[in-house]
């Protein structure tokens, strides 16, 4: 007994005199990141902590020498705010629209659909796909206000085969953003689906078709379960890219007619810059963050049995 007791005491000193040398070993491996973490809070941390407080804050663009800390004022203001309660809809309807229904299912039909083409049909489909993707956003705004706008391409098209005409961003603004994120986005999700089906092995897809199994059956229930990991993934990050849109929202209809077409980031820019509500503003851009969390930990909560 008291052998095992000093050869556990003498255990126990080795581990001791080990541990300044782990240390020091974890603590040299460590300085060659210290230049990237110096930068992450510098000019990522740092902003965000600064707009955590502006959101506490009744700032405005005429100044900071005004400013006063209101607590919880911004948050409370803007969850009692109609226009900010419609922009949440019009938000959550446009992702799942345009990013869950639109990109996410076209992608993956076009990347199904691919698979089987001959190379020269996949290379000119993937090229014209691939090209509405790399267009800056901005500019793919542009072209789709004039493919939308009252005598547009679109009007033009209507009226040689005799259909009714009409301003789609009027009447339909929606429809008409939900549309041109759909066309410029899908090709994000067509690559994710292409490399993910690649990976999927044809031995298990002929020996469903074996087993009687159709082109539905087989894609329903033995190659969406194998690419459950890129569907959720494909999901997250669509998702979290359709809440930042902007530029492609802006140059169509600037939010209108009216509030319409007025997600999140919309409705913080004309807060923030356009009636100098920076605080007010800064909140609203917290609260999206928040949006954009809650859809993050549903796809989680969707792979949690592949992580």
């Amino acid at each position: 007994m008291s052998g095992a007791v000093a050869g556990a005491a003498a255990g126990g000193g080795r581990a001791a005199a080990r541990a300044p040398g782990r240390v020091r070993r974890t603590v040299l491996r460590g300085l060659p990141l210290l230049p990237a973490v110096a930068l992450l809070l510098l000019f990522l941390a740092g902003p965000i902590a600064y707009c955590g407080y502006l959101a506490f804050t009744d700032m405005r663009l005429t100044g900071a020498s005004a400013t006063h800390f209101t607590g919880t004022a911004n948050f409370r203001w803007a969850l009692a705010d109609p226009g900010f309660r419609n922009a949440v809809v019009l938000t959550v309807v446009f992702v799942a629209g345009s990013a869950v229904a639109g990109q996410n299912t076209l992608g993956l039909a076009l990347a199904a659909l691919l698979r089987h083409a001959s190379r020269p049909v996949r290379r000119i489909t993937g090229a014209v796909v691939i090209a509405a993707w790399v267009v800056p956003e901005i500019v793919a705004g542009f072209l789709l206000y004039a493919f939308f706008r009252r005598e547009g391409t679109l009007d033009a098209v209507l009226g040689l085969l005799h259909l009714p005409r009409q301003n789609w961003l009027f009447t339909l603004p929606m429809l008409a953003v939900s549309l041109a994120n759909v066309w410029r986005g899908t090709a994000f999700s067509m690559l994710v689906y292409s490399a993910a089906l690649d990976a999927v092995s044809r031995d298990v897809l002929e020996q469903a078709e074996l087993d009687g199994a159709g082109a539905v059956r087989r894609m329903w229930h033995v190659t969406l379960p194998l690419i459950r990991r890129s569907v959720g993934t494909n999901l997250m990050l669509v998702t979290l890219q359709t809440l930042s849109v902007f530029g492609l929202l802006w140059a169509m209809t600037r939010g209108g007619p009216g509030d319409r077409s007025q997600t999140l980031p919309l409705f913080m820019y004309e807060k923030a810059f356009q009636q100098s509500l920076i605080g007010y503003g800064t909140a609203v851009a917290l609260l999206l963050l928040v949006v954009g969390a809650l859809f993050s930990v549903g796809y989680l909560r969707l792979l949690r049995g592949e992580l």
